[in-house]
């Protein structure tokens, strides 16, 4: 970043081929006073040189492209002159695929490219864009000298709390900015016999959450989908809530099942990390597992002290390997938290916490 004021500006260089696009991102960009934009470029070829050129804090890349196309744009730019990269994508099947391989490759986030009439449509576009750019700026990614320094993260057991848990029946688990990569590197790393289901709350734009889920899927020995209104919930499968709806767990006759509801609940979040953990917590009491993980803002807290309050087991990512250090820093500061560990060890938690579990439980 350009150091030298009170307030150090972020460079941004946005590249697209649409003319339109390339003036409106810039607009929203220039929009924010620690936000500058450096540049442009209409192709993948041209992003690179002008990379070279204008060295930019952060960049946003189109998916799609004639030409080098964004992923393979991506991949020269993380092999040749690594640095956060955000990608604009539109939310079909395709460039949600090529999303979510960019994620794997070593994108920052994504944000959505539709932009209709209506001011808050692109208000929330623009806010989204703004608050990713800035993250993304002082994400590690950003610092791979300082990473390379770093000692390794090792886990930390907190002392405020000295309890025998019960095996959890069902993990909940929440995460934003920097999840959609953060679940891509560990939801692999669980066996397909794992005797709990987990609820899993991603916030993401409307047309995502399927092609995650599947992308999720093809990656996982353990079964990843999307959740559907009265699903009974099964040990060994992953539900990704859909964008747009509010997800709460029930129990029926005895089952637990999933409930979808496009009511808000008040929740700045569609879906809410908070709104489904208090479920969890409601029903499972004592025998849920919460986990949160790397994301802006502070949707989860709620949830996680409810799941706290039950005597459930909670975990939450550590600085160290977080995209973001939002979410689980409020939950560390609130006393929330039993364990706080890297993102490599959240696999481990699950397995060690429920591995006296068997799969007939839930």
């Amino acid at each position: 970043m350009n150091i030298g004021h009170e307030n150090p500006e972020v460079s941004v260089l946005v590249v697209d081929d649409s003319a339109f696009m390339r003036t409106a991102l810039s607009r929203m960009i220039a929009s924010d006073p620690g936000l500058r934009v450096v540049g442009t470029a209409s192709s993948g070829n041209e992003a690179l040189h002008r990379i070279a050129d204008l060295n930019p804090d952060v960049i946003t890349l189109d998916v799609e492209m004639p030409g080098l196309g964004g992923l393979e744009t991506l991949k020269r730019i993380m092999a040749e002159c690594p640095r956060p990269v955000i990608m604009v994508s539109a939310a079909t099947v395709k460039d949600a695929e090529i999303t979510f391989n960019a994620l794997g490759a070593g994108a920052f986030d994504y944000v959505p490219k539709q932009l209709s009439a209506a001011s808050l449509d692109i208000l929330h576009i623009r806010d989204d864009l703004i608050a990713k750019i800035k993250a993304a700026a002082q994400s590690h990614v950003a610092a791979p000298f300082q990473i390379a320094c770093r000692k390794p993260p090792r886990a930390v057991e907190l002392p405020f709390r000295e309890n025998s848990f019960s095996p959890p029946e069902i993990v909940a688990l929440g995460t934003s900015t920097g999840g959609p990569k953060a679940l891509q590197d560990i939801l692999p790393s669980l066996p397909e016999n794992l005797p709990v289901p987990i609820l899993i709350v991603q916030h993401m734009p409307l047309g995502f959450t399927g092609p995650f889920a599947q992308r999720l899927d093809d990656l996982c020995a353990i079964s990843v989908r999307e959740a559907a209104h009265r699903d009974v919930i099964e040990p060994g499968v992953v539900y990704i809530a859909p964008a747009g709806v509010q997800i709460k767990v029930e129990r029926m006759n005895s089952q637990a099942m999933i409930s979808l509801s496009e009511k808000p609940e008040h929740q700045l979040h569609v879906p809410s990390v908070d709104i489904m953990m208090q479920s969890v917590a409601s029903v499972f009491r004592s025998r849920a597992m919460g986990v949160i993980m790397t994301g802006m803002g502070a949707d989860g807290s709620q949830g996680m002290m409810a799941i706290h309050r039950e005597g459930g087991l909670t975990v939450g990512q550590d600085e160290a390997s977080s995209a973001v250090y939002g979410m689980p820093r409020v939950c560390a500061e609130m006393g929330i938290l039993d364990r706080v560990v890297p993102l490599a060890q959240i696999p481990d938690e699950i397995l060690q916490a429920t591995k006296h579990r068997r799969a007939s439980v839930v």
